[in-house]
């Protein structure tokens, strides 16, 4: 049975790399030589080929980066390397949290030193090329160390937690377990601008003006009941623009890029706002949490069922079962439920997209909301007509051309 869940997970680690190549490929191929006729007024040749020319060079680092990510797993698998990461943690400590710790903290690292030079190509070649980089060797450097040392408190502490769940309770190891990473969720969800964000940028409160003014006339309209408007430090990193809703209950908040306020009129900006509160009024964001709830509970319930057998261990090639050998045997073998569970959410955050954008042209402006996302495509290079195959797996928007087209 170990031989056979090991070729298995092999089988599965080719076919979504053949998968995503291919798909890949696809997008490449679907750029047209001429521009839409919706975005004549934006676009000339060279800004056209521009575009072009940054797709490919993000696809051709994609596709080392990829490439380079399967090679590694493979020979780790067939090579034995996991095995022995786990063997030398092993011979420092028997205490089964340690363990986990010690194994993925190596995986960890290896990962960060393979994924840190190609960081580096993006951000001061790539997009420093394109004219999107603001980010400072310091800003760089310490958003490594800040996300490091989150991914050490957060994941290091939910990983020790889930290893002596399991050690302690073992039947009853996914119910406590979910419950646990439920609630951990919902406070972070509520609580992210107020407490996660900051840690990376600055967060301001809108200004009174003619913005501010209009955002709360908007909000009194529509019955939004909003507490908190952010203008994030965005362009300390990039020219890109963005926007986005946070928070549950009563901690509810918007958050500008200040980079969207500098480049788009105060009737595009409340446009925005508009379609994010769409996603409040047809209530996404408490489905899209109930979802992710149940997900999670049903890939708990499958992880401690599958940990009862010893042969997730053995096919890694470990002589004794232990709970960090057989977790990372499960998240290969689950990879194919994961992508199946990941087309579903993008499939429903379309419509949701699509829902949001209806209301924002019910309540607000919709000429404005279509001048704002025409200019943030054009600003951000994007692929104007990407494959239908790749937004169908790797999309969670619709494409630009079919927002403007539901928009009318």
């Amino acid at each position: 049975m170990a031989n056979t869940l090991f070729y298995l997970i092999i089988g599965i680690i080719i076919f979504e790399f053949l998968l995503s190549t291919y798909l890949s490929w696809l997008n490449a191929k679907s750029w047209r030589t001429t521009v839409p006729d919706e975005l004549q007024e934006f676009y000339d040749e060279e800004k056209y080929r521009k575009a072009q020319e940054y797709a490919k060079a993000n696809q051709n680092l994609a596709r080392i980066s990829r490439t380079i990510s399967f090679v590694g797993i493979l020979a780790f698998l067939f090579l034995g390397g996991f095995v022995y990461i786990d063997n030398m943690i092993s011979m420092e400590t028997p205490t089964p949290w340690y363990r986990s710790l010690g194994f993925f903290g190596v995986l960890w690292i290896l990962g960060e030193i393979i994924s840190f030079p190609f960081s580096i190509y993006r951000t001061f070649v790539i997009e420093e090329k394109f004219g999107f980089n603001k980010t400072t060797v310091g800003t760089f450097i310490g958003d490594k160390i800040k996300g490091a040392i989150l991914t050490i408190i957060l994941g290091g502490g939910i990983l020790a937690l889930m290893t002596w769940i399991y050690d302690v309770t073992q039947d009853w190891f996914w119910v406590i377990a979910w419950g646990f990473l439920t609630v951990l969720s919902l406070f972070m969800v509520t609580f992210y601008t107020s407490f996660f964000l900051p840690i990376f940028n600055k967060l301001s409160p809108l200004e009174a003006g003619d913005l501010r003014s209009a955002i709360e006339k908007y909000s009194q309209k529509v019955n939004f009941p909003l507490n908190d408007i952010f203008i994030m430090d965005a362009s300390k990193r990039s020219s890109k623009a963005n926007a986005f809703f946070s928070g549950f209950g009563s901690r509810k908040s918007i958050v500008l890029y200040d980079t969207l306020v500098n480049e788009h009129t105060t009737d595009e900006l409340v446009a925005v706002l508009a379609h994010e509160v769409g996603h409040y009024k047809r209530k996404h964001i408490v489905k899209n949490q109930v979802l992710s709830i149940v997900t999670t509970g049903i890939l708990f319930f499958i992880l401690g069922w599958a940990l009862q057998s010893p042969d997730l261990s053995s096919a890694l090639g470990a002589e004794y079962p232990s709970f960090h050998m057989g977790l990372l045997a499960f998240s290969l073998l689950y990879s194919p439920i994961s992508m199946l569970i990941g087309l579903f959410m993008n499939q429903l955050s379309r419509k949701f997209e699509y829902e949001a954008d209806d209301y924002a042209k019910t309540t607000s402006d919709a000429n404005a909301l279509k001048m704002c996302l025409k200019k943030m495509s054009v600003h951000h290079l994007s692929n104007l007509q990407p494959h239908p195959t790749y937004v169908f797996f790797n999309y969670s928007h619709p494409p630009l051309l079919d927002r403007l087209k539901a928009l009318g």
